[in-house]
């Protein structure tokens, strides 16, 4: 298994977590981010987004990090990181839909803006980005998972961008339950340190 990567990728790192956690061996490809390689006709071939991450396993290749953490999970984590039971997968779900909605628009480009390598408003940006912390934080307050009371994908997911929420000037000094579930993530074992 090889994964197309950058260092600096919240996308990546979420599936980098996964194959930690689930102590997958892998191959990881580093792409030559300020070069532009993921915008090469070679690159664009295996991501016609020209974005990381890419996963390539057994001559199928996956990109976008939902694809990449479903086929992981599923492929290596049995049951646990992502159900097949209706029910349960739609609550892990949707919140794989958080993180690729308002945390991507909110956080993701709130910190992306502040650190100069991404235009836009960072004002709606962080309007987004709150939403995603206060539906966080709702959830968060009551339980110590996004999803099913385990960690599963959906916290994966999650996670990067939450996590360096404040680059996007976006404190959690406000959000208890958020700062506790990112301690019990990082607390897991087999967690991947960001390098």
């Amino acid at each position: 298994m090889k994964l197309y990567m950058t260092e600096s990728s919240g996308n990546a790192y979420k599936v980098r977590l996964l194959l930690g956690l689930l102590k997958v061996p892998h191959e990881k490809a580093l792409v030559d981010f300020p070069g532009k390689e993921h915008k090469q006709p070679a690159f664009l071939k295996l991501s016609p987004r020209g974005q990381v991450p890419v996963l390539e396993d057994g001559g199928r290749v996956f990109w976008d990090s939902t694809a990449c953490l479903v086929y992981v999970a599923r492929k290596h984590g049995g049951e646990s990181w992502l159900p097949t039971e209706p029910g349960d997968m739609a609550e892990v779900m949707q919140w794989m839909a958080l993180a690729a909605n308002e945390i991507q628009f909110g956080l993701q480009y709130a910190r992306g803006i502040v650190r100069g390598i991404r235009q836009g408003n960072l004002e709606e940006c962080q309007a987004t980005g709150r939403i995603a912390l206060d539906t966080l934080e709702q959830r968060l307050k009551g339980h110590e998972w996004l999803a099913l009371d385990r960690p599963t994908i959906a916290d994966l997911a999650c996670y990067p961008y939450v996590s360096l929420a404040h680059e996007g000037k976006l404190p959690l000094d406000g959000y208890p339950g958020i700062r506790a579930w990112l301690q019990r993530l990082e607390a897991l074992p087999g967690w991947t340190r960001r390098s």
